[in-house]
């Protein structure tokens, strides 16, 4: 007697054993938050949450973080860990600097991507052709980058008029669009005050009033990055390289070529990160610019999973909690407890719901505390505002980490001809 079985099988594509996001979930997030900080807003009176100001200056806060996280996100899909995006972002603020200043603005943001590449080409020859431990060619990258900008700021900077050992002259401005009519009735639409309708337009007036181009080139790479890694079969084979060399490698897909490709791309945009940071976010160069931001976009790349969509919204929290701290100082950040409190007692719930009891007394004790911190206090202490976006982007990344997972092969060394 024969017993036939029907087994289903999971359609090409589809995710094993957890549920897969929709495309448009970005979309909902960010009318979410958009309605978040409206009622925020008017229960807690703080006028500039969401301001077309506060708007303009967290994408120029975000903009740096989200290239590097890129950087990152390309390297990493590849297999190959790169620690070192902190100074090849410290190589781009110096290739804005110098080719911004004797070529002109568009020459100085070419320079900061040649310059990044060359970082990304010393990480590429150490980890990929002679096998050196990622980490620990990332973290002489860094050191070497420091040195490398401060001897060749003191060999080309000094004497030139404002330029001197730790900065360069004041650079050209990069163009930047704005569209005066509808600037001008979004900014009489801000101004009314109306619930919701106020924020929209502010965001949107933010979106058409002196709007950098490189802001806009760098959300495109964003989308292309997308693009290229997901929809392309160019993008198939460096994931695949990231997954399990040895199997790319047993179906002809050239391993060591794909890596070294993304190691330079790599380096490339953590290069215009630095030249976004020397020509947009200031008007030189300086020593020290970057303050970290290379592990920061690192850090965003992680929340966001290693894609392209997380890494924006991981990047939009931390410039944006960094832009609250600079512009409000502790009132906003006083707000933000109130928000960050009743999340955390939402998920709390939501973990007990889940029989999750362990981590839903974690997260309930954590929103008690901020909600008393908030009802005792009437503004966040100055000292306190600039760790705002540190604490946040940790307390995310400790509860994001269940959902996380790397690729598979990141960080190994691969050696041509491990498949046979």
């Amino acid at each position: 007697m024969s017993v036939t079985q029907t087994v289903s099988r999971p359609k090409p594509g589809a995710a094993v054993g957890r549920r897969r996001l929709p495309r448009w979930w970005p979309l909902v997030l960010a009318a979410v938050i958009l309605l978040g900080l409206s009622v925020l807003r008017l229960v807690t009176g703080a006028d500039d949450l969401l301001s077309s100001g506060t708007v303009r200056a967290t994408l120029i806060a975000l903009v740096p973080i989200m290239l590097a996280g890129l950087g990152g996100l390309w390297s990493e899909r590849a297999g190959v860990v790169n620690i070192g995006l902190e100074g090849m972002m410290i190589l781009g603020t110096y290739g804005a600097g110098y080719f911004g200043y004797h070529y002109g603005a568009w020459a100085g943001v070419v320079g900061a991507i040649v310059l990044g590449m060359v970082g990304g080409l010393v990480h590429a020859i150490a980890t990929v052709i002679f096998g050196v431990d990622h980490i620990i060619s990332g973290v002489a990258i860094n050191i070497i980058a420091v040195g490398a900008v401060q001897y060749l700021a003191s060999r080309t900077f000094v004497g030139l008029p404002g330029g001197g050992q730790t900065q360069s002259p004041t650079l050209p401005d990069v163009q930047a669009i704005t569209i005066g009519p509808l600037s001008d009735a979004l900014g009489d639409l801000e101004g009314k005050d109306v619930f919701l309708v106020s924020e929209i337009a502010a965001v949107l007036r933010a979106l058409v009033t002196d709007l950098s181009l490189l802001v806009v080139l760098s959300l495109l790479l964003l989308v292309v990055t997308y693009v290229v890694l997901w929809r392309t079969s160019f993008g198939l084979r460096l994931r695949s390289v990231g997954e399990s060399p040895a199997a790319a490698e047993s179906v002809g897909v050239a391993v060591l070529r794909y890596k070294f490709a993304a190691v330079l791309i790599s380096g490339g945009l953590a290069g215009l990160a630095g030249g976004f940071l020397a020509m947009v976010a200031s008007s030189n160069f300086r020593d020290g610019q970057t303050g970290g931001r290379g592990y920061i976009g690192l850090a965003a790349m992680i929340f966001g999973n290693w894609r392209p969509s997380g890494l924006l919204t991981g990047s939009g929290l931390f410039g944006y909690t960094q832009t609250l701290g600079l512009r409000q100082g502790g009132s906003s950040v006083h707000a933000l407890l109130l928000a960050v409190a009743v999340l955390a007692l939402a998920l709390a719930a939501y973990q007990v719901y889940r029989r999750q009891a362990r981590l839903g007394v974690v997260l309930g004790v954590v929103g008690v505390a901020l909600l008393g911190l908030y009802l005792a206090i009437d503004e966040v202490p100055g000292d306190f505002t600039s760790m705002t976006p540190y604490v946040i982007t940790l307390l995310v990344l400790a509860f994001a980490s269940q959902r996380l997972r790397m690729p598979a092969a990141d960080g190994q060394i691969y050696r041509k001809g491990s498949a046979g």
